[in-house]
């Protein structure tokens, strides 16, 4: 994958994940894909829990990412981003800004694994 292709892939899977569509954002995935952040608790394995994990998730949280950097991997099987969020929870309340970072290995046109870093104390306030 060149480094177009890879941010057009990017720049579709944010936008997915922004309208909180599960079905759009597992049609981003491999059937096969291992997904890890700092609430899961380990990989989530597989599109199907995957897409369990992303229902719970879209329901308590409303979210808006944004690109900030992006590196692709040597060979072009993937990249590190940098990114932007807001996060606020569904019920309302205190809206959250954080940074992180994905890692993100794709196998053809979807994503294989992505994990994701950030710090998660940022989501308890101040």
């Amino acid at each position: 994958m060149n480094e177009k292709q890879l941010m057009k892939m990017t720049e579709m899977t944010l936008e997915a994940w922004n309208n909180q569509d599960v079905e759009a954002v597992l049609a981003r995935y491999t059937e096969d894909c291992m997904y890890r952040d700092p609430n899961t608790g380990g990989a989530i394995r597989g599109r199907d829990a995957f897409g369990r994990y992303l229902t719970k998730l879209f329901e308590q949280w409303k979210m808006t990412w944004s690109m900030r950097e992006a590196f692709l991997l040597e060979g072009g099987d993937g990249c590190a981003f940098l990114w932007h969020a807001t996060l606020t929870p569904a019920s309302g309340g205190e809206t959250f800004e954080i940074d992180g970072m994905d890692l993100v290995i794709v196998k053809g046109d979807k994503l294989h694994r992505n994990e994701v870093y950030f710090d998660r104390m940022s989501l308890f306030g101040t």
